[in-house]
């Protein structure tokens, strides 16, 4: 993430990771204030055994689309919402990468999504995490139909 104040948005990727069993790392990298780590941790993201980069930032949020552009991983943007604007600055900078340089981009504030996505992603590869994602699937399914209960029976 780009800033630790984003931690209050970004900490329910890592949440979601968890709870699927997805080992992951937490990292403040700063593309304006850090570029030089920014660049040194996009550029050995892959050799360090990353599999995806999820990258939250507010404001101009170049963080993903800068990541994206030194590593050849997945990058997942994840728009904060800042005080300014309801972060539609950083949902537009975000989605609005060039040609050649693909960020899948969540919602604004979507990390969840960010992590399920990125989970998602692993789990083609990862027999034993595709089945506990469609168990994740199934226990959403089941969540709904408890609400639909509650709700038919408080009528």
């Amino acid at each position: 993430m780009g800033s630790d104040s984003d931690w209050r948005v970004m900490s329910d990727a890592s949440q979601a990771l968890t709870e699927l069993g997805v080992p992951h790392e937490v990292e403040v990298v700063s593309a304006h204030r850090t570029p030089d780590k920014l660049l040194r941790y996009g550029r050995e993201a892959r050799g360090r055994g990353l599999r995806v980069i999820i990258a939250g930032a507010g404001g101009a949020a170049h963080l993903p689309g800068m990541l994206a552009s030194v590593t050849a991983l997945p990058v997942i943007g994840v728009p904060v919402q800042l005080a300014t604007l309801d972060g539609l600055d950083s949902l537009l900078s975000i989605v609005q990468m060039p040609g050649g340089i693909p960020v899948a981009t969540v919602s604004i504030n979507g990390a969840k999504n960010a992590g399920l996505l990125a989970a998602r992603i692993l789990g083609v590869s990862d027999a034993a995490l595709g089945d506990r994602i469609e168990q994740y699937a199934r226990d959403l399914e089941g969540q709904v139909e408890e609400k639909n209960r509650r709700l038919k029976d408080s009528l």
